[in-house]
């Protein structure tokens, strides 16, 4: 083979590359003489992939349960590569930002509008039976899901409701205490603390608190708002936050509303949720009223916050009985 002028050149920049690494090139063109060619299913791991899903149950459609959860929490961990991206960046640019929070937005598209597979593709009799396997673990206990909503705004905004205002200034300890989703983790009829919400907090609450001390200036809301005052154009940008507020505070959520009345209510008492979660507080837009961006809203739309999407489901669940 003849060595052209641009493999020649390839050669000197890889010999500068090694060398200025104190590395032999030699030894690194053996390696390449003797290594093997890449294929699909070592890059991606595929066997082990596809190893993952180990049922508790006999029954088929627990699998599918399982790699939806499973394909669930890749999407969470693009979506927390792209909030490192945002968040880390040196020089951040409102345009470099509104293409970050379109991918997001693109993983929440897919997850929302992929959902249907937990709404209508499990048979409701093997998920009321399979799921009491499950106890007492939760899709609740998604830690990556919390990880984004600290990355997307501040953090009081993700404080109950009725203690926002109050505790507006407390330190980020304090407004942990109160924080929105440990109130849907609570027994319905005792009011305490579930099993589910235990080991959740066991698990995650260091990281959680360390990410958050890591966010107050680099969290979503606050970096749009610096780059605002510099005068940046962030008309793009702020369309873009409004779909993911919508994405994560009404769509997501109410698609597993939209399960939870699919495979949970009953007449006369509704089933309690997998974890003992209460589901039907917890999981409605306009009862928890999570809006990252308000100043992006205005006060009728937030008024307003999901209570036509949730009453639009519930409509359509009782016309499907």
């Amino acid at each position: 083979m003849e060595l052209t002028p641009e493999i020649t050149d390839r050669l000197l920049k890889l010999e500068e590359k090694y060398t200025a690494m104190g590395q032999d090139m030699g030894s690194y063109l053996d390696g390449l003489l003797y290594a093997d060619f890449l294929t699909y299913w070592d890059y991606i791991h595929l066997d082990t992939l596809l190893s993952l899903q180990n049922p508790k149950t006999p029954f088929p459609d627990e699998e599918i349960f399982i790699m939806y959860h499973q394909i669930t929490e890749l999407y969470f961990k693009l979506t927390l590569h792209e909030c490192r991206q945002i968040a880390e960046h040196t020089e951040l640019t409102a345009a470099f930002f509104t293409t970050r929070v379109k991918r997001i937005n693109a993983y929440f598209n897919a997850l929302t509008t992929s959902f249907e597979v937990m709404v209508d593709g499990m048979d409701k009799e093997q998920f009321l039976k399979f799921r009491m396997s499950l106890l007492p673990a939760s899709g609740f206990q998604s830690g990556q899901y919390r990880m984004i909503e600290i990355c997307a705004t501040d953090f009081n905004r993700l404080v109950d409701k009725s203690k926002r205002t109050e505790l507006a200034n407390a330190s980020i300890e304090e407004q942990f205490e109160h924080i929105y989703w440990k109130f849907g983790a609570t027994e319905l009829a005792s009011g305490k603390q579930t099993l589910t919400l235990k080991q959740f907090i066991k698990k995650y609450a260091g990281q959680f608190l360390q990410l958050a001390k890591e966010r107050v200036a680099t969290n979503f809301s606050a970096l749009y708002l610096q780059l605002q005052a510099k005068g940046e154009d962030v008309s793009a940008l702020a369309e873009e936050l409004r779909k993911l507020d919508l994405y994560v505070n009404v769509e997501w959520p109410l698609s597993h509303y939209k399960s939870a009345v699919r495979y949970l209510e009953k007449d006369p008492v509704d089933v309690a949720a997998t974890g003992g979660t209460n589901w039907q507080k917890y999981l409605p837009p306009r009862f928890q009223k999570r809006i990252f961006y308000p100043y992006l809203w205005t006060e009728e739309q937030m008024e307003e916050w999901g209570k036509g999407w949730v009453l639009e489901v519930l409509k359509s669940q009782r016309r499907e009985k």
